[in-house]
C-alpha cells in the first residue's frame, strides 16, 4: 500500500511540475531567415511566456508572437517601435520618434523605405534582424499585445549556440522616451 501511496505522489509532483512548464515555458523552432545573423533556421529556443504578465515588451528586446494574420508558425523579431511612438524608415535607417537607431546586430541596412508611422494604443512595430528578407511592419501591420506568446530567453540547440538570447538597448532614445533601455542576455526564440 506504501509503494501505490508513494508511485501515486511522484505521478501528481510529476504532472504538476510538468503543467507548470507549460504555463512559463515553451520551446520553438525557428523555421525561417528572418531574423539573421542572430538566429538561423533550425535553432531551438526557449520562451519565457510570463514575462509580459506584469510589464509590456521593451525596444530591443526578441519577442515571439502570433502574427495578426493566418500563419502556419508563430513569428519572431524585435521590438522597436512601442505604442504612441513614430517609426520610419529612410536612407537606410530606422528612425523612431525622429531619432536614427544604432543597429550593429542587423544583417544589412534596409534597403526600402517606409513613410512615417503612429503605432498604435497596445501594439508593437517590429522588425526582422535580416531587414531586407523580413516580413515584418514594414510591410504595414503592426502586433496586439495580446497575439505575443513570449520573450525569447534561451538558445538550446544546436549545442554549439547555446546560451542567453541577446536582447539590445538603444542609448540614443534614452532620455526620449521615459524608460531606461539595458543590454541585456535573455534567452529568445526566432520563428519566421
Amino acid at each position: 500500500m506504501k509503494i501505490i501511496r508513494e508511485i501515486g505522489i511522484t505521478i501528481l509532483i510529476a504532472v504538476a511540475v510538468f503543467v507548470l512548464l507549460r504555463l512559463t515555458v515553451q520551446s520553438y523552432t525557428v523555421v525561417m531567415s528572418s531574423m539573421e545573423p542572430n538566429f538561423q533556421q533550425g535553432e531551438c529556443i526557449m520562451v519565457n511566456k510570463v514575462t509580459y504578465r506584469s510589464s509590456g515588451p521593451q525596444r530591443g528586446q526578441v519577442i515571439i508572437f502570433n502574427p495578426p494574420f493566418e500563419s502556419e508558425y508563430p513569428f519572431i523579431k524585435r521590438v522597436i517601435g512601442l505604442p504612441g511612438e513614430t517609426v520610419e524608415i529612410k536612407d537606410g535607417k530606422v528612425f523612431v520618434n525622429n531619432i536614427s537607431l544604432d543597429e550593429e546586430y542587423i544583417m544589412a541596412p534596409p534597403s526600402y523605405t517606409m513613410s512615417a508611422k503612429e503605432i498604435p494604443e497596445n501594439e508593437y512595430f517590429v522588425l526582422g534582424d535580416n531587414r531586407n528578407n523580413s516580413n515584418d511592419s514594414h510591410t504595414g501591420w503592426t502586433v496586439p499585445r495580446d497575439n505575443i506568446i513570449g520573450k525569447a530567453w534561451f538558445i538550446y540547440w544546436p549545442p554549439s549556440k547555446w546560451g542567453v538570447v541577446k536582447h539590445y538597448s538603444y542609448p540614443e532614445l534614452l532620455g526620449t522616451e521615459g524608460q531606461e533601455m539595458m543590454l541585456s542576455q535573455s534567452p529568445g526564440v526566432q520563428f519566421e
